[in-house]
């Protein structure tokens, strides 16, 4: 797969991990596992980019006696989100093309 499709898809899906709830670092790699592989090596970068680009912010709170850094989406991300939703339905559709598969425009 191209690295700017997987980086941006990788993205999105640790926004989509912390949609709901706020997060840490451990639990957003457990969480994104069953659909992609993701380290930390991986996902910290990811991270500092995502909250450079004011789509997450980040809290620093105690848990068990350490210092745990929490991740919350932000309404920017949320957005990216939905904008990743509809890149989507146009992927798939030239997907589609591209695999011959026979469907109408308007069931995608």
């Amino acid at each position: 797969m191209d690295i700017q499709i997987k980086r941006g898809l990788l993205d999105v899906c640790v926004l989509a991990a912390i949609k709901d709830e706020d997060s840490y670092g451990y639990q957003i790699i457990k969480d994104v596992k069953p659909y992609v592989e993701i380290s930390e090596s991986t996902l910290y970068p990811i991270l500092r980019r995502l909250e450079s680009a004011a789509l997450l912010t980040v809290r620093t709170a105690e848990h068990n006696g350490r210092l745990r850094k929490y991740y919350h989406i932000t309404d920017k991300g949320l957005e990216r989100i939905e904008e990743f939703k509809a890149e989507w339905r146009e992927i798939l559709s030239i997907y589609q093309f591209v695999a011959g598969e026979e469907t109408k425009h308007d069931e995608i």
